[in-house]
């Protein structure tokens, strides 16, 4: 499997995951999820523009270098926010939407982001429940920023509220700073003595 930018010939093909995506919705009754539009190509030519919208493919398989499935994200409130995620049907059960949550998780710390969010339907199988499996917690109304209380709004607005939604998180990791090669490394043999010392310990509660 490969991970990768989007690329504007992609985004029509994108459009087809959703819409495929969705149709398992109505098999719960859920038929105005799944009769819901896809994002419009202006939207999704400016998350690739912005280096926002990633892909999955894979190169050995019949479909090749065809999207299977994609994310969109923003950066909100100190964290990665993950806008939709989808995966044709035809690919299920490949491990795609957890390979493009890693690169996510790989690229955000990073960016200087702490985290990963995103919302989404809490009784849906493939939803809470397998967000949850990957790493995510749900988060509770005193935990929500600013930023997610108006994604939700908007969702309400939209109708997702018909059935039950959560906020979901999952912190990350720093990204550690590489160690000091020999070249670069300071002789402690060499180096002068301080005259005075102090360590300061910062940290989180």
């Amino acid at each position: 499997m490969r991970i990768r930018s989007a690329r504007r010939s992609d985004l029509r093909l994108l459009q087809d995951i959703e819409r495929a995506a969705g149709e398992p919705f109505r098999t719960l009754g859920m038929h105005s999820v799944a009769d819901d539009d896809p994002p419009p190509l202006d939207l999704l030519e400016s998350y690739r523009r912005a280096g926002r919208c990633w892909v999955a493919t894979d190169p050995l398989s019949a479909t090749g270098d065809r999207p299977l499935g994609y994310v969109i994200a923003d950066p909100v409130d100190g964290a990665l926010h993950i806008e939709q995620i989808s995966v044709d049907p035809v690919a299920a059960r490949r491990g795609i939407g957890r390979r493009l949550i890693d690169r996510l998780a790989t690229l955000a710390p990073g960016q200087g982001l702490t985290a990963l969010t995103l919302t989404t339907f809490s009784d849906v199988p493939w939803n809470a429940p397998y967000y949850a499996r990957i790493g995510f917690r749900v988060l509770h109304d005193r935990e929500l920023t600013d930023g997610l209380r108006t994604i939700r709004g908007e969702e309400a607005q939209h109708g997702l509220d018909r059935w039950p939604r959560v906020c979901m998180r999952r912190d990350l990791l720093p990204t550690q700073p590489s160690a000091p090669t020999a070249a670069t490394a300071p002789n402690p043999a060499s180096a002068p003595a301080p005259e005075s010392a102090s360590v300061a310990v910062s940290g989180a509660p």
